[in-house]
């Protein structure tokens, strides 16, 4: 039987999800996308904590990107957010997990906006 877009993406994050594990002092920057959001979290796996989020639903970040919050700009505004509320925590170096979606469009936009930001991958 064959599997369906979201089963085959699940497989691919487990599969990615192996080699990545975030830790206190660099976290792992975990992105979620929906059709209409998008979504950035720096979490610690080895305390189960999220340290900083940034997500293209909260009023500052979608005001940021012209209102459109599923766009390539949206998720430029929520890589820089997410890289400035790292930066205020003292975390410079992250390990990133794109959840199973190609390196592609809002993945990309949003790691490219990060690194501008200051992050390093």
């Amino acid at each position: 039987m064959q599997r369906t877009k979201q089963e085959n993406r699940k497989r691919r994050h487990w599969r990615l999800r192996t080699r990545l594990q975030g830790t206190a002092e660099r976290p792992r920057l975990c992105v979620q996308r929906s059709n209409k959001y998008i979504y950035a979290q720096l979490i610690d796996d080895v305390a189960g904590t999220t340290l900083a989020s940034a997500s293209s639903l909260q009023k500052d970040v979608a005001s940021a990107a012209g209102g459109k919050t599923g766009s390539i700009d949206a998720a430029a505004a929520v890589g820089k957010t997410v890289a400035e509320r790292a930066k205020e925590k003292g975390i410079s170096k992250v390990c990133f997990d794109r959840g199973g979606y190609r390196y592609h469009g809002r993945v990309k936009a949003l790691a490219e906006s990060a690194r501008e930001a200051g992050l390093e991958f």
